[in-house]
């Protein structure tokens, strides 16, 4: 049957057969959650996840800090993953150092999955007035397609190049395996247990082995976790009181000259996408530094990536991406300059703006704003031990009144669909 409404249509549904039990796995937001319990919902586990809500909120309970690492070591001994007895294969738990590599010139691309369409999909896309995209499967049997593809031809090079940005290639190594994952398509054991198989089968790095699993035991898990742990309100806070409207370039990337933003932007209305690099660190980091209202962005966020579950968005926005939560998450704000985006990516060259200036009307807006930023935020991060070279670094500032100047400015510009 069709609804406008979950709600709706479950009532419409129980209309038609009076004395019926509504069954339900228990849901992954706050929302959908309590709809279903007010319609006497019986509810049983959620099987999309590997770690039970009340084992994590054990865990939880008792720590002084949310520290991701923490939780993903834990995982990895219980669950008996890339573990030598009680050491961690390799002799680390975590080899990001040796995940932090930009493309070299030339790097050659390899092409990912088209998925063809069936009369299904071409119905929805009718009804929802959509155009039809070969990017993402919408069978089981295409989610398995994805994950064989990712393990033949992208595993052995994901992690060296996890964290690299490219205007020439959409995807890079990342397996694209989110929203399968998080529609029930794929579980994350069976992903785990492909991946450590053709791990042991050889020719895959331990570092790109290490990574990837982290992404599932560990990130995956510890962002649901604290979802519930955080409780339904974690979605309104704004600490650090940022106000200002969603700017232009995130709807229109033609309203915006910064190169980076105008392709990462232009990437996601074509395919719903991109990975957590762009997310993180250009896309959350301007609406950071910028100072563009949490819940705004959130909304954004939500509506425009296909694998934007209530559960991954709302910590990973509130609390990693524009620290509206203060701290409770993650220990300090994830800002950066032109600096950072120049030296993982190709998006600086030939863009009309320059990473190394901060002043002046070439200079990069996200180098402007970071200063700009960190000023106008001092007090407030004065207390934390991890910002204390940013903040040395500001005082050693001998243009910060020009800088702020221009950041007035490049904000303008930014409202205005001008910069």
């Amino acid at each position: 049957m069709q609804a406008p409404t979950t709600k709706s249509g479950i009532e419409e549904t129980l209309a038609k057969h009076p004395g019926s039990t509504l069954f339900s796995a228990r849901q992954s937001s706050y929302r959908l959650q309590a709809t279903l319990e007010t319609l006497g919902a019986e509810f049983c586990d959620n099987d999309f996840f590997l770690t039970p809500r009340e084992l994590f909120a054990q865990w939880a309970s008792g720590q002084k800090n949310y520290l991701m690492e923490n939780f993903y070591r834990k995982q990895r001994v219980r669950l008996n993953i890339l573990m030598d007895g009680a050491k961690p294969v390799g002799g680390e738990w975590n080899f990001d150092k040796e995940n932090r590599e930009s493309l070299p010139k030339g790097y050659s691309f390899v092409p990912y999955l088209q998925h063809p369409r069936d009369e299904i999909d071409a119905q929805v896309a009718k009804e929802l007035n959509l155009e039809i995209s070969p990017t993402w499967a919408t069978t089981r049997e295409g989610a398995l397609e994805q994950l064989k593809n990712f393990l033949g031809n992208h595993f052995a090079t994901f992690g060296k190049y996890e964290d690299a940005m490219t205007a020439d290639n959409w995807a890079l190594h990342h397996s694209l395996l989110s929203p399968y994952l998080n529609n029930g398509l794929l579980h994350p054991q069976e992903v785990v247990d492909a991946a450590l198989a053709r791990f042991e089968a050889g020719g895959i790095p331990i570092a790109s082995c290490e990574a990837f699993v982290r992404q599932i035991i560990g990130w995956r898990e510890y962002i649901n976790g604290m979802y519930w742990q955080l409780g339904a309100e974690y979605r309104n806070l704004n600490g650090l009181g940022a106000e200002r409207k969603l700017l232009p370039l995130f709807n229109d990337p033609d309203t915006t000259d910064m190169n980076c933003l105008k392709s990462i932007v232009s990437d996601i209305k074509s395919r719903a996408w991109v990975h957590h690099i762009p997310r993180l660190m250009v896309l959350s980091n301007l609406a950071l530094i910028a100072g563009v209202n949490p819940q705004e962005y959130l909304d954004w966020m939500r509506e425009n990536f296909i694998d934007a579950s209530d559960w991954v968005m709302v910590p990973n926005v509130i609390g990693m991406g524009v620290h509206a939560d203060n701290g409770v998450m993650m220990t300090k704000p994830y800002a950066a300059g032109g600096a950072y985006i120049s030296r993982m990516s190709n998006y600086c060259k030939g863009c009309k703006y320059d990473p190394k200036k901060r002043v002046g009307e070439s200079a990069c807006p996200f180098s402007t704003l970071y200063w700009n930023f960190l000023d106008e935020n001092s007090e407030t991060f004065s207390g934390n031990h991890r910002m204390a070279q940013q903040l040395a670094g500001l005082r050693r500032l001998s243009d910060l009144e020009e800088v702020n100047a221009r950041a007035n400015e490049v904000l303008r510009g930014l409202e205005d669909g001008e910069i």
